[in-house]
Protein backbone atom coordinates (compact mmCIF):
# COMPACT_ATOMS: atom_id res chain seq x y z
CA UNK A 1 0.00 0.00 0.00
CA UNK A 2 1.64 3.33 -1.15
CA UNK A 3 0.53 5.70 1.71
CA UNK A 4 2.00 9.58 1.08
CA UNK A 5 3.58 10.70 3.56
CA UNK A 6 3.40 15.11 3.48
CA UNK A 7 6.24 17.52 4.27
CA UNK A 8 5.87 20.16 6.57
CA UNK A 9 5.45 23.12 3.76
CA UNK A 10 3.10 20.24 1.82
CA UNK A 11 0.83 20.37 5.61
CA UNK A 12 0.86 24.09 5.23
CA UNK A 13 -0.58 24.17 1.80
CA UNK A 14 -3.57 21.70 2.81
CA UNK A 15 -4.05 23.46 5.93
CA UNK A 16 -4.83 26.77 3.85
CA UNK A 17 -7.51 24.34 1.80
CA UNK A 18 -8.34 23.13 5.12
CA UNK A 19 -9.37 26.48 6.78
CA UNK A 20 -11.39 27.61 3.28
CA UNK A 21 -13.53 24.49 3.83
CA UNK A 22 -14.10 25.14 7.47
CA UNK A 23 -14.97 28.60 6.12
CA UNK A 24 -17.30 27.29 3.87
CA UNK A 25 -19.38 25.50 6.85
CA UNK A 26 -19.41 28.85 9.22
CA UNK A 27 -20.83 30.75 6.04
CA UNK A 28 -23.20 28.67 5.65
CA UNK A 29 -24.70 28.33 9.19
CA UNK A 30 -27.20 31.23 8.81
CA UNK A 31 -28.77 30.46 5.89
CA UNK A 32 -29.60 26.42 7.25
CA UNK A 33 -33.44 27.01 8.56
CA UNK A 34 -36.74 26.02 7.89
CA UNK A 35 -37.90 26.70 4.22
CA UNK A 36 -34.55 26.83 2.21
CA UNK A 37 -33.74 24.00 -0.20
CA UNK A 38 -30.44 22.17 -0.51
CA UNK A 39 -30.17 23.65 -4.02
CA UNK A 40 -29.81 26.99 -2.99
CA UNK A 41 -27.69 26.37 -0.05
CA UNK A 42 -25.34 24.27 -2.91
CA UNK A 43 -25.41 27.61 -5.05
CA UNK A 44 -24.27 30.13 -2.06
CA UNK A 45 -21.53 27.44 -1.46
CA UNK A 46 -20.33 27.56 -5.08
CA UNK A 47 -20.71 31.34 -5.53
CA UNK A 48 -18.38 31.45 -2.15
CA UNK A 49 -15.87 29.36 -2.74
CA UNK A 50 -15.56 30.09 -6.71
CA UNK A 51 -15.84 34.24 -6.14
CA UNK A 52 -14.86 34.84 -2.24
CA UNK A 53 -12.28 32.43 -1.81
CA UNK A 54 -10.84 31.80 -5.73
CA UNK A 55 -10.89 28.34 -5.00
CA UNK A 56 -11.93 25.30 -6.77
CA UNK A 57 -15.34 22.98 -5.17
CA UNK A 58 -13.49 19.55 -5.89
CA UNK A 59 -17.23 17.79 -5.69
CA UNK A 60 -17.64 19.53 -9.01
CA UNK A 61 -17.22 17.16 -11.70
CA UNK A 62 -15.72 14.57 -9.71
CA UNK A 63 -16.67 11.60 -11.10
CA UNK A 64 -19.89 12.59 -12.59
CA UNK A 65 -20.60 14.72 -9.58
CA UNK A 66 -22.39 17.99 -10.69
CA UNK A 67 -22.69 19.56 -7.28
CA UNK A 68 -20.35 21.53 -4.66
CA UNK A 69 -22.02 20.38 -1.82
CA UNK A 70 -23.28 16.92 -0.31
CA UNK A 71 -26.50 17.36 1.49
CA UNK A 72 -27.50 14.98 3.23
CA UNK A 73 -31.14 14.89 5.29
CA UNK A 74 -32.25 12.69 8.20
CA UNK A 75 -31.94 8.98 6.97
CA UNK A 76 -29.16 9.82 4.07
CA UNK A 77 -26.16 8.77 5.40
CA UNK A 78 -23.95 10.15 3.07
CA UNK A 79 -23.60 11.86 -0.80
CA UNK A 80 -27.21 13.66 -1.02
CA UNK A 81 -27.49 15.09 -3.39
CA UNK A 82 -28.85 18.90 -3.67
CA UNK A 83 -32.01 20.12 -5.03
CA UNK A 84 -34.42 22.67 -5.79
CA UNK A 85 -37.17 20.18 -4.38
CA UNK A 86 -35.49 19.53 -1.43
CA UNK A 87 -36.80 22.31 1.29
CA UNK A 88 -35.32 21.56 4.99
CA UNK A 89 -38.06 21.47 7.48
CA UNK A 90 -38.17 22.04 10.98
CA UNK A 91 -37.05 19.01 13.19
CA UNK A 92 -34.54 17.90 10.02
CA UNK A 93 -30.85 17.32 10.73
CA UNK A 94 -28.75 17.90 8.07
CA UNK A 95 -25.08 17.03 6.80
CA UNK A 96 -23.10 19.07 4.69
CA UNK A 97 -19.65 18.05 3.43
CA UNK A 98 -17.30 20.06 1.24
CA UNK A 99 -14.39 19.42 -0.32
CA UNK A 100 -11.87 22.76 -1.18
CA UNK A 101 -9.02 22.70 -3.40
CA UNK A 102 -6.02 25.16 -3.58
CA UNK A 103 -3.69 25.38 -5.44
CA UNK A 104 -3.77 22.10 -5.60
CA UNK A 105 -4.81 20.40 -2.62
CA UNK A 106 -7.68 19.63 -0.84
CA UNK A 107 -9.53 20.48 2.44
CA UNK A 108 -12.20 18.02 3.51
CA UNK A 109 -15.18 18.86 6.19
CA UNK A 110 -18.58 18.13 7.34
CA UNK A 111 -20.75 19.46 9.88
CA UNK A 112 -24.21 18.54 11.09
CA UNK A 113 -27.05 20.95 11.20
CA UNK A 114 -30.27 21.18 13.45
CA UNK A 115 -32.65 22.84 11.57
CA UNK A 116 -35.37 24.62 13.45
CA UNK A 117 -36.62 22.77 16.89
CA UNK A 118 -35.51 19.12 16.85
CA UNK A 119 -36.44 16.37 18.51
CA UNK A 120 -33.92 15.09 21.75
CA UNK A 121 -33.40 12.09 19.95
CA UNK A 122 -31.84 13.42 16.97
CA UNK A 123 -29.71 16.02 18.76
CA UNK A 124 -28.60 13.18 21.09
CA UNK A 125 -27.50 11.41 17.60
CA UNK A 126 -25.80 14.31 16.22
CA UNK A 127 -23.80 14.96 19.64
CA UNK A 128 -22.77 11.68 20.25
CA UNK A 129 -21.40 11.39 16.40
CA UNK A 130 -19.62 14.66 17.03
CA UNK A 131 -18.27 13.52 20.14
CA UNK A 132 -17.23 10.05 18.24
CA UNK A 133 -15.00 12.11 15.60
CA UNK A 134 -13.48 13.96 18.87
CA UNK A 135 -12.40 11.17 20.73
CA UNK A 136 -10.74 9.64 17.73
CA UNK A 137 -8.69 12.58 16.98
CA UNK A 138 -7.47 13.10 20.71
CA UNK A 139 -5.70 9.64 20.09
CA UNK A 140 -3.83 10.24 16.87
CA UNK A 141 -0.49 10.23 17.26
CA UNK A 142 2.74 8.72 15.29
CA UNK A 143 2.66 4.70 16.90
CA UNK A 144 -1.55 4.93 17.09
CA UNK A 145 -3.03 2.40 14.77
CA UNK A 146 -6.17 3.19 12.53
CA UNK A 147 -7.35 -0.10 14.46
CA UNK A 148 -7.40 2.13 17.16
CA UNK A 149 -8.70 4.79 15.68
CA UNK A 150 -11.65 2.77 14.76
CA UNK A 151 -12.34 1.03 18.03
CA UNK A 152 -12.55 4.37 19.79
CA UNK A 153 -15.34 5.36 17.62
CA UNK A 154 -16.62 1.98 17.59
CA UNK A 155 -16.91 1.89 21.24
CA UNK A 156 -18.84 5.14 22.27
CA UNK A 157 -21.34 4.49 19.71
CA UNK A 158 -22.29 1.16 20.88
CA UNK A 159 -22.37 2.18 24.38
CA UNK A 160 -24.69 4.61 23.23
CA UNK A 161 -26.66 2.13 21.89
CA UNK A 162 -26.26 3.53 17.98
CA UNK A 163 -24.61 1.38 15.09
CA UNK A 164 -21.50 2.50 12.99
CA UNK A 165 -22.30 2.36 9.24
CA UNK A 166 -19.19 -0.23 7.83
CA UNK A 167 -19.71 -0.08 4.49
CA UNK A 168 -18.21 3.99 4.04
CA UNK A 169 -14.89 5.64 5.71
CA UNK A 170 -12.66 8.26 5.92
CA UNK A 171 -9.42 7.85 3.17
CA UNK A 172 -5.99 8.93 2.57
CA UNK A 173 -6.42 12.84 1.10
CA UNK A 174 -3.64 15.42 -0.44
CA UNK A 175 -3.16 16.15 -4.15
CA UNK A 176 -5.24 13.76 -4.64
CA UNK A 177 -9.00 13.59 -3.26
CA UNK A 178 -9.66 9.91 -2.04
CA UNK A 179 -5.91 7.71 -1.74
CA UNK A 180 -4.82 5.39 0.77
CA UNK A 181 -5.40 4.81 3.81
CA UNK A 182 -8.96 3.53 4.17
CA UNK A 183 -9.90 5.19 7.73
CA UNK A 184 -12.73 2.16 8.94
CA UNK A 185 -14.62 3.75 11.99
CA UNK A 186 -14.58 0.37 13.41
CA UNK A 187 -11.92 -1.64 14.42
CA UNK A 188 -9.97 -3.86 17.24
CA UNK A 189 -7.05 -2.10 19.01
CA UNK A 190 -3.33 -2.72 17.62
CA UNK A 191 -4.58 -3.46 14.49
CA UNK A 192 -4.02 -2.01 11.01
CA UNK A 193 -1.72 0.43 9.54
CA UNK A 194 0.98 2.60 11.69
CA UNK A 195 0.21 5.86 11.81
CA UNK A 196 3.44 8.15 10.91
CA UNK A 197 4.08 12.15 10.73
CA UNK A 198 3.18 13.32 8.13
CA UNK A 199 0.53 11.49 7.11
CA UNK A 200 -2.83 13.55 6.15
CA UNK A 201 -6.36 11.56 6.22
CA UNK A 202 -10.00 12.17 7.14
CA UNK A 203 -12.37 10.78 9.91
CA UNK A 204 -15.69 10.92 9.20
CA UNK A 205 -17.88 8.87 11.41
CA UNK A 206 -21.37 7.48 9.81
CA UNK A 207 -23.48 6.49 12.80
CA UNK A 208 -27.10 5.25 13.09
CA UNK A 209 -29.59 5.51 15.52
CA UNK A 210 -30.97 2.17 14.19
CA UNK A 211 -29.09 -1.09 12.30
CA UNK A 212 -25.78 -0.59 10.25
CA UNK A 213 -26.88 -1.61 7.29
CA UNK A 214 -27.16 0.54 4.04
CA UNK A 215 -29.15 1.37 0.66
CA UNK A 216 -27.46 3.25 -2.20
CA UNK A 217 -30.48 4.97 -4.70
CA UNK A 218 -30.83 4.69 -7.71
CA UNK A 219 -29.11 8.02 -8.59
CA UNK A 220 -26.08 6.25 -7.89
CA UNK A 221 -24.77 8.06 -5.04
CA UNK A 222 -27.11 8.81 -2.29
CA UNK A 223 -26.60 6.31 0.78
CA UNK A 224 -29.82 5.58 2.92
CA UNK A 225 -30.07 3.73 6.18
CA UNK A 226 -31.75 0.30 5.46
CA UNK A 227 -34.46 0.45 8.30
CA UNK A 228 -35.24 4.24 7.77
CA UNK A 229 -33.99 5.82 10.56
CA UNK A 230 -31.80 8.77 11.28
CA UNK A 231 -28.01 9.09 10.92
CA UNK A 232 -25.52 11.48 11.49
CA UNK A 233 -21.99 12.34 10.18
CA UNK A 234 -19.07 14.76 11.13
CA UNK A 235 -15.77 15.43 9.49
CA UNK A 236 -12.21 16.84 9.71
CA UNK A 237 -9.05 16.79 7.82
CA UNK A 238 -6.25 15.70 9.87
CA UNK A 239 -2.41 15.74 9.40
CA UNK A 240 -0.31 13.34 11.85
CA UNK A 241 2.84 15.15 13.65
CA UNK A 242 5.52 14.33 15.37
CA UNK A 243 3.55 14.51 18.80
CA UNK A 244 0.17 14.26 17.93
CA UNK A 245 -2.36 15.74 15.34
CA UNK A 246 -3.00 18.90 13.91
CA UNK A 247 -6.79 19.58 12.53
CA UNK A 248 -6.58 21.27 9.16
CA UNK A 249 -10.33 21.55 9.13
CA UNK A 250 -10.67 23.01 12.73
CA UNK A 251 -13.50 25.73 12.42
CA UNK A 252 -13.70 29.08 14.68
CA UNK A 253 -16.02 27.96 16.79
CA UNK A 254 -14.16 24.37 17.97
CA UNK A 255 -11.37 24.73 20.55
CA UNK A 256 -9.69 21.08 19.31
Amino acid sequence: MNISIKSPSDIAQMKIAGQLAADVLDMITPFVKPGISTGELDDICYDFITKEQKAIPANVGYKGYEKTICSSINQVICHGIPSPNKILKDGDILNIDVTVIKDGWHGDTSKMFLVGKCQPHNERLVKITQECLYKAIEIVKPGVTLGDIGHVIQSHAEKNYYSVVEDYCGHGIGKIYHEEPQVMHFGRPNTGIELKEGMCFTIEPMINQGSKYTKLLGDGWTVETKDGRNSAQWEHTLAVTSSGVDVLTKRSEESL
